[in-house]
């Protein structure tokens, strides 16, 4: 530091040989006249605020980035390689290397900090306004049971060791016991921003033991932030009981008055807000001031800034329009810009090259072996109560890790603690290297205990073939659109249902979760009239009302079940297939990505739609179809024809189409061509042919309203022609996804594969330079789950 002009101080003098005095202009200077003339006169950019925050800002960002290309492919956390860029940071500022002193000196991480902890007021704010408290009344006694066992447990068992230490161990700031309190009583909590944060980047909050995880740390948050908040108020802040009595109603008043008084003016707004059109700028940004307004009463009343952020945050409606108005409008400044600074600047402030005295290495051993004593209680304390509700073992080790994960409300609540000399430098390092650890091996056991997928695994045949004569279809269609329900209507018509070989659908609409970090599912028989969280949502009525139309037009011999989903777009492939192990389906109808319009223009392509249907196709527990629309396709009534083909080359994916269309021509008002698409000369594949010989065996001796034709094609460019020549004959099409292995009649179209979802036959007949409006359904058979 010997060249003061590319610093923000004057001056640097060393005071006792420990402490820096430095000595700079106030009011600081905040912009610089740049290189050249500030040399001049004095505004050097590192002389002044607004240069070096933003070098700062952009060191941090880098080194950031750095840290994560490194250990995010390892499967550590998002936050974990923040904090470890922060470690990094503070050990080259404190072992003198040249540029970090210059870019960090000393007493600027107060403005930084001050500036980013705005990204910590805002992250509480936003994962209170994505909590839907409503759960605390919909959640069972199981996650209740291990909230308040795995809560108290730790708790209980942590203060009994207090009488055991020594009571005259002092740790520098008042008693030794208030750095092991703070220790015992944080490890011993879970925060739902953590565990909503650590489910979304495992990419299973929607999965049952997501769901299970997400109902638990609710209820222990809510629990904790109740039985902290008091004794905040009874122990920290009051000197006698008159003081205690009056934080004690303000705290009360302040938790009581704030859901009251907004949340009906948040329903003032939603509907002040006509359906369609986006929530006014003007009253988002009310609400952000009301944050800070609310934030500087819960100071007053001695508790932290956040509280009052986070009850506002419960107190805003869930969803759309207004919660996830907020959460796109600030979630970018916020989460993605602010907090990653928050967590790094935080980490900065842990001494981790100091060398403490010989007593405080005595004090940091204590509160070592305290943490980790506090979290193998909690885990035996969540996991007891899990298999006493009859979850597997490794299910409940899992959901016992999940709740000792620790993230970024901790460190912030680490990091205000030690601003305000409450617990020592030694207790702040102990506790935030944990942070690290615990949420590190909280993530990477999760790869070993637990893997959403397999539990679709079902060695059980559940398809079309393998049902016996006029038994019931169990079927599960999923609706994404509005113009999604005729085309899924038109192909349970395709399934017959009749009073002797009735359908039974699970008819499912997806919507994607936008503004909580809460999936939901909602059965519809069970919730009627009251769709929880979502009654304005005229789409969802829609849907209800069309499928039971359905069911009273078929009556007998079609049962209708409704469901709802709302859940993040890239894993709404668990609430299907969780629908269908659940329910026994023999098929899932899911519609195609893109539709388009009977002049082979694209209407509408959803890629989100593309990800959930292969995802599906790759471990789906019973068979698929999905349904490829075109704008005009004709509707199957009683007065008119309806022309079915079925390409048939052979293999299982053939056959179990085949099986559906024979269910189809059930319908007299049904005809069927089975286009049979055979080569010259002998298949090696004998146990196939067998098979599909006997699948095709009533095909070839005639049935009615059926026609067979064998063609013989040896290659991809005849049968090119082939469909060509046939596509405008027909109205709907049937085909299997997958052939046989190496058939020398698909390779020459396989190249030209677009979706390799559809099939290479699939794939070619839904291409837009068919002008036809005929529908495709491309089937797969159940894969054989090994």
């Amino acid at each position: 530091m010997s060249n003061l002009n590319w610093t923000l101080y004057n001056s640097i003098k060393k005071f006792n040989g420990t402490m820096d005095t430095v000595c700079f202009d106030s009011p600081p200077k905040t912009i610089s006249d740049g290189f050249w003339i500030g040399s001049i006169s004095g505004r050097s950019p590192m002389k002044s605020f607004l240069p070096m925050f933003e070098l700062q800002v952009l060191a941090i960002f880098v080194v950031n980035e750095i840290c994560s290309f490194i250990l995010k492919p390892l499967g550590f956390p998002l936050f974990v390689s923040q904090m470890v860029a922060g470690l990094l940071l503070n050990t080259l500022a404190k072992g003198r290397v040249a540029g970090m002193i210059m870019l960090f000196p000393i007493g600027t991480h107060d403005v930084i900090s001050s500036i980013s902890s705005l990204g910590y007021v805002f992250y509480i704010f936003l994962n209170g306004v994505q909590m839907d408290f409503s759960l605390i009344k919909r959640t069972g006694k199981g996650p209740w049971a291990i909230a308040i066992v795995g809560l108290l447990t730790p708790i209980i068992i942590g203060h009994l060791l207090l009488f055991k230490l020594p009571q005259s161990m002092d740790t520098g700031f008042g008693s030794g016991y208030k750095d092991i309190y703070i220790a015992i009583t944080s490890c011993s909590e879970t925060m739902f921003a953590v565990i909503a944060t650590l489910l979304n980047e495992l990419q299973i909050q929607n999965s049952e033991l997501g769901r299970l995880a997400l109902s638990t740390s609710l209820v222990m948050e809510i629990l904790s932030t109740i039985i902290t908040s008091i004794i905040v108020v009874v122990v920290t802040l009051t000197t006698s009981f008159v003081e205690a009595f009056v934080h004690f109603a303000l705290l009360f008043s302040e938790a009581i008055l704030i859901p009251l008084v907004c949340r009906p003016g948040m329903f003032w707004i939603i509907k002040h807000t006509p359906e369609g059109r986006p929530v006014k700028s003007v009253y988002l940004h009310l609400i952000v001031i009301l944050v800070f307004i609310l934030g500087w009463c819960s100071v007053k009343i001695g508790q932290d800034f956040v509280l009052g952020a986070f009850i506002l945050g419960l107190s805003v409606p869930e969803g759309p329009p207004l919660g996830s108005a907020l959460v796109k409008k600030f979630q970018f400044l916020g989460h993605w810009f602010l907090l990653p600074i928050f967590v790094t600047t935080s980490t900065m402030k842990v001494e981790l090259l100091a060398k403490p005295p010989v007593i405080r290495k005595y004090v940091i051993l204590i509160i070592s072996c305290i943490v980790v004593f506090t979290h193998l209680v909690k885990i035996v304390s969540c996991f007891i109560p899990a298999l006493y509700y009859k979850m597997p073992m490794k299910d409940a080790l899992a959901l016992s890790l999940i709740m000792n994960c620790k993230g970024v409300v901790e460190i912030g609540l680490y990091s205000n603690l030690h601003d305000a000399k409450i617990i020592s430098p030694e207790a702040y390092k102990v506790l935030v290297i944990s942070v690290m650890i615990v949420a590190s091996i909280g993530k990477l056991s999760m790869k070993f205990l637990y893997d959403s997928s397999k539990k679709y695994a079902t060695y059980q045949r559940r398809n079309i073939m393998n049902l016996k004569p006029h038994s019931q279809l169990k079927i599960v269609a999923c609706i994404h659109k509005p113009y999604h329900i005729s085309p899924i209507m038109n192909t349970l018509d395709l399934c017959c249902p009749t009073l002797e070989s009735p359908i039974i659908v699970d008819a499912l609409h997806l919507m994607e979760l936008i503004g909580s970090s809460l999936p939901l599912f909602i059965p519809h028989g069970l919730y009627r009239k009251n769709t929880i969280g979502y009654k304005k949502s005229s789409y969802s009525d829609n849907f209800i009302i069309a499928f039971d139309m359905y069911e009273h037009d078929n009556a007998g011999a079609a049962k209708i079940h409704t469901h709802t989903a709302i859940s993040p777009s890239k894993l709404m492939y668990e609430d299907v297939c969780h629908l269908a192990l659940d329910k026994a389906a023999s098929i899932i109808f899911l519609p195609f990505h893109q539709r388009w319009t009977s002049d082979g223009s694209v209407e509408s392509n959803d890629k989100n739609l593309r990800t959930l249907n292969n995802k599906a196709l790759e471990i789906s527990p019973c068979s698929i179809g999905i349904l490829v629309t075109r704008v005009g396709f004709k509707l199957i009534r009683e007065s008119s024809i309806t022309r079915l083909a079925m390409i048939f080359l052979g293999g299982k994916d053939d056959r179990e189409g085949l099986c559906l269309a024979k269910r189809a021509i059930r319908n007299p008002n049904i005809e069927l061509v089975v286009y049979h698409l055979v080569t010259e000369g002998r298949d090696c594949n004998q146990e196939e042919n067998l098979h599909d010989k006997a699948v095709l065996r009533d095909i070839d001796k005639g049935m009615r309203n059926v026609a067979y034709q064998k063609i013989i094609l040896n290659e991809g460019p005849q049968i090119a022609l082939f469909l060509r020549d046939i596509v405008n004959e027909h109205d709907y099409f049937i085909v299997g996804r997958r052939h046989k292995i190496n058939s020398p009649q698909t390779q020459g179209l396989s190249e030209w594969s677009e979706f390799p979802e559809l099939g290479v036959i699939g794939d070619f007949l839904a291409s837009p330079d068919f002008k036809t409006r005929a529908s495709i359904l491309v089937v797969q058979q159940q894969v054989s789950k090994k």
